[in-house]
């Protein structure tokens, strides 16, 4: 039976994380007994560490971590190599805002061996006019830098397989910010087998978004510089 480890990084998401692991739990519970739901607390400064950890004690397959705050993108890299280093097969990661539903993630795990990248296409979209620019905006940048055209790269609603996930991270660069986005990247770059599947994405749940637009543009700029100086070795 294939280890499936959902991975959910998650920052100050007191008002969410109680909701979103009772959702995603049972998803792994339907995976098998071995698979995992891993939330990982990034630093946070309110209470989401202590809420998880409580909730072990009713959903044996839940497993929480927590490390000093890096981002979401060095989060998300920490998951995945967690994962791989636990023996998962396949690994899918969501974010901890309550905006992705698991009702659709079936689908995902009944095509995964479709895997390369099984990457959710935002369709209905709850976040907001400025969000939606942002992605079409990216859309453009990795055309004008890869040559590629990218639906949705950054997601947060991805199967992937271990085996071959563990050589894609190894072209990405330790905390990278836009880690998933430089993933899709090379899974499309290299024609490893990309699918996207439409999914609801739904209005945050709960809480404050911890990146606003004028910190979106800040690492819109560093992220296109760091995107430039990968291209030759994105390309190898």
């Amino acid at each position: 039976m294939d280890k499936l480890y959902i991975i959910i990084p998650a920052y100050n998401e007191e008002e969410n994380i109680r909701s979103v692991i009772t959702q995603w739990h049972p998803v792994a519970e339907k995976a098998g007994p071995d698979s995992r739901l891993v939330i990982i607390d990034d630093g946070s400064q309110d209470h989401t560490y202590q809420v998880a950890l409580e909730l072990k004690k009713r959903y044996p397959q839940l497993i929480v971590l927590t490390k000093a705050n890096q981002g979401h993108g060095a989060t998300v890299l920490y998951g995945y190599k967690y994962a791989i280093c636990e023996g998962a097969d396949y690994v899918f990661q969501t974010d901890s805002d309550g905006q992705t539903l698991p009702t659709e993630f079936p689908v995902f795990w009944k095509n995964r061996q479709e895997c390369g990248l099984l990457i959710g296409h935002r369709i209905h979209r709850g976040d907001g006019v400025s969000r939606l620019f942002v992605t079409k905006v990216l859309r453009l940048v990795l055309l004008a830098v890869f040559q590629i055209w990218v639906k949705d790269g950054n997601a947060p609603y991805r199967l992937m397989r271990c085996s071959q996930l563990r050589e894609v991270l190894k072209k990405v660069p330790k905390d990278f910010f836009l880690s998933n986005v430089l993933i899709t990247v090379i899974y499309t770059k290299k024609k490893l087998g990309v699918y996207y599947y439409p999914i609801t994405f739904l209005p945050r749940q709960g809480g404050e978004n911890s990146i606003n637009l004028k910190k979106i543009f800040g690492i819109g700029k560093k992220s296109f510089r760091q995107f430039l100086a990968l291209r030759r070795k994105v390309g190898e």
